[in-house]
């Protein structure tokens, strides 16, 4: 059992003919991923070809599913389109969807997310970097790579990742590696102020988890994700967590890096997020460097 997906689960990826969608599909298919048919409007009847893989390409996504059986998607489609891509795997009914792409306008998010209330996808993203589940063999092969991790650095084991960060993901789960600690699931939620899934919807996943012994939480400036998740583990998790929050240093009214880390108003601060955190009995790593002691000391 995981997370999300299992090594089993069908991946179908929007965009698989733009060069960045391209090349990532390349990369989950040598990690073992069942990548099982690709969409891109007009190009329909085509095959992605890598190695002995071919993957049919298919004009729309109900097309996709219907023919393929995938139940999930990944979407690398440049940002004026990408909001329609993501209701389209919604109205074929997948169970999730990861939405890679970065710069997609706040106001078309905002009507997505009113478009899914009540349906049964999951999304995941946007701005993100995706899921791995580590598989069993050499270096992973034959997990769940889905966006643009680098899933040779991961190894299979017990403890949950979710950071807003994808370069932070990565660190946290090679810290890990490197001590010979593998993991359950990492997920990149994405940093843009309105995602489809929050720090507290992956938590509450890897505490039912049985899998998962404990996880490592990484968040940043802006919104209040971390102080909602902090306070669920306060009352109900079970299993021990370490966090980090970047951009301490940040000036209020100034985004760094992603769209939704800014201070505004006073809130969203990262000095209120640690506390939080230390409210909740969540191991605080000062630095990045240290995320994967952190929790290892608390387990």
């Amino acid at each position: 059992m995981s997370i999300l997906v299992t090594p089993k689960t069908k991946i179908l990826v929007q965009g698989i003919t733009g060069s960045f969608g391209a090349k990532h599909t390349q990369l989950s298919l040598d990690y073992g991923t069942q990548v099982v048919a690709g969409v891109t409007p007009g190009k329909g009847g085509q095959t992605f070809d890598h190695g002995d893989k071919h993957v049919p390409i298919f004009d729309s996504v109900a097309q996709a599913v219907k023919e393929s059986g995938a139940t999930a998607s990944v979407i690398f489609v440049p940002p004026p389109f990408a909001a329609d891509s993501i209701l389209e795997a919604v109205d074929a009914e997948l169970d999730l969807v990861v939405c890679i792409t970065e710069g997609i306008p706040v106001r078309d998010m905002v009507k997505v997310k009113r478009a899914m209330q009540g349906r049964k996808t999951r999304l995941i993203g946007p701005n993100c970097p995706g899921i791995v589940v580590p598989g069993e063999g050499k270096d992973s092969f034959g997990g769940c790579r889905i966006g643009i991790c680098p899933g040779y650095i991961n190894k299979k084991g017990h403890i949950g990742v979710v950071s807003r960060s994808g370069t932070l993901t990565y660190e946290a789960v090679w810290q890990l590696t490197c001590r010979g600690v593998g993991q359950s699931a990492c997920v990149g939620i994405g940093g843009d102020p309105v995602n489809g899934s929050s720090h507290l919807d992956i938590i509450k996943m890897f505490n039912d988890d049985p899998e998962t012994t404990g996880m490592i939480m990484i968040g940043e400036i802006g919104g209040s994700s971390e102080e909602e998740a902090a306070e669920w583990i306060k009352k109900n998790c079970r299993k021990p967590v370490a966090g980090f929050i970047a951009g301490a240093t940040a000036p209020p009214g100034r985004r760094m890096g992603h769209a939704g880390a800014i201070i505004s108003g006073g809130k969203g601060t990262a000095a209120a997020k640690i506390a939080a955190f230390k409210e909740a009995g969540i191991g605080v790593a000062k630095t990045p460097s240290e995320m994967a002691d952190t929790l290892l000391k608390m387990m």
